[in-house]
């Protein structure tokens, strides 16, 4: 067999993203919340064309779907992401590397020979953890890496407890561990996605070369003071715990800036939540990313004394409530060789960048050779129904991933 298959189609894959995106998405942006009825709906849409093709369709214990391809060895290259979106995100978050990996399937099963190594393309069950703050769900799961005390306390913005909602789908979670059997034979991970930010467009490229995604320390955070009567309260004696929460996502913001990371508060909420009554308890919600894991540590280092210092300041305590962790994850040297002879071969450069976003990537890099390939996002913006890119650059990215796929597949 060889290296190339003249049915592979980048159209193909894109017309499919759009159909997803029609059936799935609208003017307010992408609907497929992870353990709503509108994710399931795009699974069943991958369904109906995973059931075209002669391949062995699984779900296994976390909700992941596997499809798999048998070839001459049990060797196995995995490909995949996810379908689930935040609420009213963009319509290639994720989408991009399940239907890419939907596009080369349908390539190897259409080729003359069996391909050397098995295949399997995989639909992640809940990258985002939009619902829940637990990102990388499934593949997680399936590599070993979730911490089961933790999603059992877990709930979403309308109460729902993690372990009930994911019942519902099949997903009980004393039974995750079983899902770990799915990393057996696997010899490389790859995955397509578009870049979520503006350094290809700065550089004038379509696509690029990943070399890794940085580590993410994430916290919750709850600054306790008074509440009180906003009108007879003086200024000078209230324990407002908003205004400390307040100085502490000023200097979170200087802590990223010092080491050339990124820091965010991303949610916050008051009690009692009303204008006539000073903020007795706030709480928000902490993100920091660094590809470097000693700057990483330091940056946390220093927001746990910035949270102490502001609780202080306005007489207040505050307590960090750990939700999610992972070490920076550097890519495999020879998968990344392999697709940056991709990306040469299509753009004629072998421009390489880290992720500042997490994908099931960093998962499956702890456990197997990995590498990604990334395509131009309009203006850097994901999460948001503008996320956008050219159907050119989109061509692009799912023709190199297909080259780099290909090599992993069929080494000799």
């Amino acid at each position: 067999m060889t290296k190339t298959a003249s049915s592979f189609d980048a159209s193909r894959a894109i017309r499919d993203l759009r159909t997803l995106a029609d059936r799935t998405g609208g003017p307010a942006g992408s609907r497929r919340l992870c353990w709503t009825p509108e994710w399931v709906e795009a699974r069943a849409l991958l369904r109906e064309e995973l059931s075209t093709l002669p391949v062995e369709v699984e779900q296994d214990e976390a909700g992941n779907i596997w499809a798999y391809l048998r070839g001459d060895t049990e060797e196995l290259v995995v490909v995949g992401s996810h379908l689930d979106s935040v609420p009213a995100g963009g319509w290639l978050d994720g989408a991009l590397g399940v239907l890419g990996g939907l596009e080369v399937l349908r390539t190897l099963a259409a080729a003359p020979q069996r391909p050397q190594r098995s295949f399997a393309l995989v639909d992640w069950a809940d990258e985002e953890g939009a619902r829940f703050s637990r990102s990388l769900f499934g593949s997680a799961a399936v590599v070993g890496t979730l911490d089961l005390n933790i999603l059992r306390e877990l709930k979403d913005k309308w109460g729902n407890a993690l372990p009930d909602v994911v019942a519902e789908h099949g997903v009980h979670l004393d039974a995750l561990e079983a899902c770990q059997t799915r990393l057996a034979n696997v010899v490389a991970y790859l995955e397509l996605h578009i870049e979520q930010g503006p350094v290809l467009e700065h550089q004038g490229l379509g696509i690029g070369v990943v070399t890794g995604t940085v580590g993410i320390e994430r916290e919750r955070l709850t600054f306790s003071g008074q509440a009180a009567h906003a009108g007879t309260m003086p200024m000078g004696m209230r324990r407002d715990s908003l205004r400390a929460m307040s100085r502490f996502a000023l200097e979170l913001a200087e802590i990223g800036k010092r080491h050339n990371g990124v820091t965010t508060v991303g949610s916050v909420s008051c009690w009692p939540g009303v204008v006539t009554a000073v903020p007795g308890q706030t709480i928000c919600t902490m993100d920091m990313r660094h590809i470097d894991a000693g700057s990483l540590a330091a940056m946390f280092a220093e927001a746990k004394n910035a949270a102490q210092a502001a609780a202080d300041a306005e007489d207040c305590t505050v307590e960090l409530e750990h939700i999610f962790r992972i070490p920076p994850m550097i890519f495999d040297a020879t998968l990344v060789d392999s697709v940056r002879r991709a990306v040469k071969a299509v753009e004629g450069h072998e421009f390489e960048l880290p992720s500042g976003a997490l994908h099931d990537a960093s998962e499956m890099a702890r456990v197997v050779p990995t590498a990604m390939v990334f395509t131009q996002s309009i203006a850097g913006l994901s999460h948001t129904k503008e996320e956008d890119t050219t159907d050119e650059h989109l061509a692009m990215g799912l023709t190199a991933f297909h080259q780099a796929v290909l090599e992993a597949v069929n080494p000799n």
